[in-house]
């Protein structure tokens, strides 16, 4: 048995300024195994509307992925939290998407669909 496809998207959105983050490098790692090390697959950026598209497939055998955000890029020297890493378990033949909510001191993700 071999292990299907797993996609993983995201989108990022300015709590404060109500509005979509643009422009916001997201590089995306994946580790087969929680003790593994983790292979950057590749980054991407969002777009004008927010979204990141151009993340590839998770490999064959991957049981966690990592999403990591440099909100510093929005705003360099200022950031808060010049990086947010964002972790999460897969499961075979599933997509993923995961959204992030930023404001100025905080966040928050979740699971969406």
């Amino acid at each position: 048995m071999t292990d299907r496809e797993i996609s993983v998207s995201t989108h990022v959105l300015d709590t404060a300024a109500g509005r979509p983050a643009a422009d916001v490098p997201v590089t995306l790692s994946a580790r087969a195994g929680s003790d593994a090390p983790w292979t950057e697959l590749g980054t991407a950026a969002t777009g004008p509307d927010g979204r990141c598209t151009g993340l590839p497939a998770l490999p064959p055998g991957t049981t966690h992925a990592r999403l990591a955000f440099d909100t510093a890029s929005r705003a360099p020297g200022a950031a808060f939290f010049p990086e947010v890493a964002v972790a999460f378990a897969v499961s075979p033949d599933e997509h993923y998407h995961v959204p992030l909510l930023l404001s100025p001191f905080g966040y928050s993700v979740y699971r969406g669909s």
